[in-house]
């Protein structure tokens, strides 16, 4: 099924709903002008569907292999990377400095989940060079950033991140990677790293890992991790890639999806490795990485729903089967009840997830370019939400389209099945979404709930504002936004452990209201369409928004009651 990128979603979201002018309004984002950016969503657009779109059942079916210590990436997957690169899709929000077009990071969103509508597999290679960027922006030194930055950006390199080890997962503190100073301002890197996502390729001049590793002076925990920066192949004085490292790719995992995707096992073994920031200091770094792969596994999971979503409707609108007594019906199974219901939720579902993202950042955008705490605040809030929700929404959506199929999606031949299993890991990696939950009503909540309490005043104001001319659809808003307000201020008294026993619900209750907010803004800049897709939403999936409020009041009592032995199987 051909692929469509949604472009013309994107210029409404923009336009109406989370108002991209205003941050080109700044003097940092000016340049991203009206025009500039619908050009480039158009040829982002354009690259994912004639380009990426037709690789994405070649990674299922050929996926990467080892070979002889080398990764065998999927047919194709070369000519797509190159086509991404040569785009400058790695690097459009990039410093210009180095040859970044230095555009919204707004924009940027939009490009990637186009990308991961079309291929997954393939844009989690540009994601993690995004990432990687942009800690070395932030925190490399000028002799680090002025040989790396300009290959990175080109795309002639890529980039990846090693936290997690076998015996250290989401507890990064446990990690036993060591650093021994080499005496002459590098360091000898040691140890293993699993779970590494486009750990080595076939088709980049380098591959360039961030490496989190404890220098011989390092204190247990978080506290003495430190960063660093190791090639595969060591630079020359001139920036060529010369000499291999001390590194290897073990293994590749034998994963539930995304196959094309080499998920590798690096073994260090005294690898030639520089210090990106401050002795350690890693943990800091390596967050401005990974919060901006949060936001970037959230929309993962938004791309996956899209195209899940998109091959679906397609299947509808061809399979006959059965006949519904429709008005101006199709003929197809479309016109019955149960299909509608899900298309239409699928619809709904992936608007407000896409929504929320692109508010994600803009508020990031808008804490950039104006350095105002509120705007820094606005998107720390979100950050979870959006990576939570989002991958959740690629998960529930991809299930729905598996079901539209029926039998046949099942059968592995239809693709159905594929974008459920290539989403899934996104609910787990850059941070479970139980761990986004706690980091919402835990660190995100520091200030008392100040900067959840500010976006609740805006969700008021505009059903307020929307009373006069939809009362049926801003009602419904005002009062949820009410309902998660108090469940905010119950949240916020509550010690560690109750917060932490209703996280997750907390989580998708806030959800929820924001999808129902950007819905009704949609309703109030459209015309019936807008308005029929607002309407179910606020009617029919809004009010899941009251139980998980419930669930997240209720603590943590009752939640230990069953012991280890009462939850075994008798």
């Amino acid at each position: 099924m051909p692929y469509r990128a949604p472009v013309s979603e994107f210029r409404f979201l923009f336009d109406h709903v989370v108002e991209l002018a205003t941050v080109s309004a700044t003097e940092r984002f000016a340049e991203a002008d009206a025009e500039t950016v619908d050009a480039i969503l158009s040829e982002a657009g354009k690259m994912s569907e004639d380009v990426l779109a037709p690789l994405q059942r070649n990674g299922d079916l050929h996926p990467a292999v080892l070979e002889n210590g080398v990764v065998r990436t999927s047919p194709g997957y070369a000519d797509g990377y190159k086509a991404i690169a040569e785009g400058g899709w790695v690097s459009t929000s990039a410093d210009p400095e180095h040859g970044g077009m230095g555009l919204p990071l707004t924009v940027t969103t939009a490009v990637n989940e186009m990308m991961a509508s079309a291929c997954l597999s393939l844009q989690l290679n540009p994601l993690m060079t995004q990432g990687q960027i942009e800690a070395l922006e932030h925190h490399a030194s000028d002799e680090i950033k002025a040989l790396y930055l300009p290959k990175l950006i080109s795309g002639e390199w890529s980039g990846t991140m090693n936290l997690t080890e076998p015996q250290a997962g989401s507890d990064v503190g446990a990690l036993r990677s060591k650093a021994e100073p080499n005496g002459d301002g590098t360091y000898a890197i040691t140890g293993q790293k699993i779970y590494i996502s486009w750990g080595d390729n076939d088709f980049t001049g380098n591959v360039c890992h961030l490496v989190l590793a404890r220098l011989p002076d390092g204190v247990p925990g978080t506290k003495g991790i430190s960063l660093f920066m190791v090639p595969r192949n060591i630079p020359d004085e001139n920036g060529t890639p010369g000499v291999a490292n001390t590194l290897k790719v073990v293994s590749l995992e034998h994963k539930l999806g995304l196959h094309g995707s080499p998920t590798a096992v690096m073994q260090y073994d005294g690898a030639t490795g520089w210090l990106i920031g401050k002795e350690h200091g890693g943990m800091a770094a390596m967050f401005t990485m990974m919060n901006n792969a949060r936001l970037g596994v959230g929309v993962q999971g938004i791309g996956a729903g899209e195209g899940a979503y998109q091959h679906a409707l397609a299947y509808a609108l061809e399979r006959k089967q059965g006949r519904a007594a429709v008005p101006g019906g199709t003929g197809t199974i479309l016109d019955h009840a149960d299909v509608r219901r899900m298309l239409t939720t699928m619809k709904a579902e992936l608007f407000a997830a896409r929504a929320i993202a692109l508010a994600n950042a803009v508020a990031l955008d808008m804490a950039t370019a104006t350095g105002q705490a509120d705007w820094t605040a606005r998107a720390a809030l979100l950050t979870p939400i959006t990576k939570a929700h989002g991958t959740e929404v690629g998960m529930a959506v991809s299930e729905l389209g598996l079901q539209v199929h029926g039998g046949m999606g099942f059968i592995e031949e239809t693709g159905a099945a594929q974008y459920a299993r290539d989403v899934r890991v996104t609910a787990i990696y850059e941070g479970t979404n139980g761990i986004q939950s706690m980091d919402l009503v835990a660190r995100k909540m520091m200030d008392g709930g100040e900067a959840a309490y500010r976006l609740l005043d805006e969700i008021e104001a505009g059903a307020e504002a929307a009373r006069e001319t939809m009362p049926d659809l801003a009602q419904p808003v005002w009062s949820a936004a009410e309902n998660l307000r108090e469940t905010t201020e119950w949240l916020v008294g509550q010690d560690m452990s109750d917060r932490f026993a209703g996280a997750l619900p907390y989580l998708r209750a806030f959800a929820r209201v924001l999808g129902a907010h950007y819905h009704l803004k949609a309703a109030s800049a459209g015309g019936d369409t807008r308005k029929s897709l607002a309407g179910f939403y606020i009617s029919r999936l809004l009010p899941d928004h009251a139980a998980n409020c419930a669930h997240a009041r209720a603590g943590a009592e009752g939640l230990y009651a069953l012991s280890p032995e009462d939850l075994a199987v008798a």
